[in-house]
């Protein structure tokens, strides 16, 4: 355990929580590169990482053939009680992972590029996937995908910032979210339109060793090296331990998981108009 106090320049001040529509990146390649950090850790965020309740999955519970893409270690899809189920991860770490646990089909592949034959699905879910992705491509491949009639889920399970402040201060010290505003929507093009939304809060217990794991499976811990990873450890060492008072061991956290955000979007297609039959000559 460190006794060492972070530099205050290290961790953030109590502040409002985030305002934003979803986390911002400079620009295409950046949102890539951030995404592309968990090529490594599938183990410890199989491990920590938290699931998702039944209320998430009986939404498309309708569906006969459905894929999990960006499956991760399948934390979401080992929850769907479809027929049949797919599972798109482009790691292969996670989809190494994913594959062991629950011996279903991974295919290698993303959102914008799935590789699946037109209308070859009922349903596709998204968790905790749909702010990495490239929203126009991967709207028009969905839209390729999917048969008349198909769903797209997009699903968010994120801290719970505005439940207590040091549950925000923890946020900005792991580097762990906050980038969403209470009642956010993602953001989607035609021809899918917001059908349905669900909004849950719910509670995961956790103890100090399992938030410094939970910290390891972030994607700013995962691109960055032995610097960072030291600072953000004595900064939540010291937050933990020092600020709150928490024991090794016991578990410390309440009501911090939420589901913010579950929705499912339909096409919404202008048909075309009835061509009027000439009339009979008598």
């Amino acid at each position: 355990m460190s006794t060492r106090r972070p530099d205050p320049s290290h961790f953030p001040s109590y502040r409002k929580a985030s305002t934003r529509q979803g986390p911002g990146f400079r620009d295409a390649a950046q949102r890539t590169a951030s995404a592309q950090a968990f090529r490594r850790g599938a183990s410890t965020y199989h491990d920590v990482r938290p699931g998702y309740p039944d209320e998430v999955s009986a939404l498309i519970a309708d569906a006969h053939t459905v894929a999990d893409i960006g499956a991760g270690t399948g934390k979401l899809t080992e929850s769907l009680p479809n027929a049949r189920v797919l599972a798109l991860e482009p790691s292969a770490d996670m989809a190494g992972i994913l594959a062991a646990h629950l011996r279903l089909p991974v295919l290698r592949a993303t959102a914008e590029n799935t590789a699946l034959a037109d209308a070859s699905l009922d349903a596709a879910c998204l968790a905790q996937t749909w702010h990495w992705v490239d929203v126009p491509a991967a709207c028009a491949e969905l839209d390729r995908v999917l048969a008349p009639g198909g769903k797209i889920l997009l699903v968010w399970n994120t801290l719970d910032v505005n439940a207590d402040p040091w549950i925000l201060r923890l946020s900005r010290i792991m580097h762990s979210g906050d980038v969403h505003k209470p009642g956010f929507y993602p953001d989607y093009t035609a021809p899918w339109s917001l059908d349905r939304e669900l909004r849950l809060t719910w509670e995961n217990e956790l103890t100090p060793e399992q938030l410094h794991r939970l910290m390891h499976t972030r994607s700013y811990w995962l691109r960055n090296g032995e610097d960072i990873h030291d600072r953000m450890t004595h900064n939540l060492d010291w937050y933990l331990y020092e600020h709150m008072g928490f024991k090794p061991g016991k578990n410390c956290v309440s009501r911090t998981a939420r589901m913010p955000s579950c929705w499912y979007g339909i096409r919404i297609r202008a048909e075309p108009a009835p061509v009027a039959s000439p009339p009979r000559r008598r």
